[in-house]
């Protein structure tokens, strides 16, 4: 198999999408050739038979440039792949997909976004296949979609002796986005503090981009009267390849995403045996009732976190190695290599 994959970013070091230079590490094992385009290229250790061409963001470039790079590099590797797969972008569907089609190139499309606009419907008209971890997101009600696994190192992301983590300890990691809902979760820390419970929030992670900004800093200055109590810590951005430490070093992980999306950060949190407080409806075969929450709703995230810090230490921990073989049977990396290169071929 020889692949073109084009993606956002590949930056070992991004810590949100730093999981990405694991997959492309894990599907050079399975090709003879791997040819990368990407928006930003930052620190990468990749195999030989893996290529890395940037359109230019990390140097400063245009939108223009952007798409000039990105057509002399189709050019250029026209004879150096026979499959495509487009991760998330569906633009580059768009601009590419019908030729990728009359060339006998097979172009896949992964798309996990809960909503779907007229760039999406197009991209998906001109893919192969649509390929979503999520039941609930935008591309699953299409003939062409393929649910996958999640894909996450289970070598990596695991319980690390020797980190024993606060029973008061809850950590929320990921972007500081309006879409991860992180103010609601600020709001059920106040309800916690106010009835009186003892918890330590650490909230690790910055803005994805310059309109999340506001954002951010709203949640930082709504949170003042708890950091000033040491109940709240906002962490910045952590590399995604230290992130298990992050969560072996904390009792419960919280996460707020709706069910559209399936954000990994859950899977990681199960494989490093954290015991986990969601709303994600996708998960509801995994966690116990009582750890899952209303959508949006601080009332109810207050009460299962109250739950979840109940739990005795060894409670956790058998509920933490449930959680692990969850991950380890359903979305490990392997699992989703195999998959993409069957649908591949």
């Amino acid at each position: 198999m020889r692949l073109l994959f084009i993606t956002q970013k590949v930056d070992k070091d991004d810590p949100v999408l730093g999981v990405y230079h694991g997959w492309i590490e894990a599907l050079a094992k399975k090709a003879e050739r791997i040819s990368v385009i990407c928006l930003y290229r930052g620190r990468v250790e990749l195999p030989s038979n893996v290529q890395v061409y940037s359109l230019g963001k990390e140097s400063g470039e245009g939108r223009l440039k952007y798409l000039l790079n990105f057509y002399k590099y189709l050019w250029r590797l026209r004879d150096a792949y026979d499959r495509v797969l487009v991760h998330m972008n569906s633009e580059y569907m768009i601009l590419a997909g019908f030729w990728w089609k009359i060339s006998g190139k097979k172009p896949i499309l992964w798309y996990n976004h809960p909503m779907g606009n007229w760039k999406a419907r197009v991209a998906i008209a001109l893919a192969d296949r649509v390929l979503h971890t999520s039941p609930f997101a935008f591309s699953a009600r299409y003939k062409k979609a393929r649910q996958m696994p999640v894909g996450i190192d289970t070598g990596v992301f695991r319980k690390i002796p020797g980190i024993n983590p606060e029973s008061r300890s809850i950590l929320y990691l990921g972007r500081l986005s309006p879409i991860k809902y992180v103010d609601t979760l600020i709001d059920a820390a106040f309800l916690l503090d106010a009835r009186g419970v003892d918890f330590a929030l650490t909230v690790a992670g910055e803005p994805g981009k310059e309109s999340e900004l506001v954002y951010a800093d709203s949640l930082k200055k709504r949170a003042e009267p708890l950091i000033k109590k040491d109940k709240v810590i906002f962490k910045g951005a952590v590399p995604n390849h230290q992130a298990s430490e992050l969560y072996n070093s904390h009792a419960i992980y919280v996460n707020m995403t709706p069910a559209g999306s399936f954000d990994k950060t859950i899977i990681e949190a199960m494989a490093s045996e954290s015991l986990v407080v969601a709303s994600n409806k996708v998960i509801t075969d995994a966690l116990p009732a009582i750890l899952l929450f209303r959508e949006k709703d601080a009332n109810d995230l207050a009460r299962a976190l109250d739950v979840a810090l109940k739990f005795s230490d060894e409670e956790r921990q058998k509920i933490g190695i449930r959680l692990r073989e969850y991950v380890v049977g359903r979305h490990d990396l392997k699992t989703l290599v195999n998959r993409l290169v069957e649908v591949l071929k």
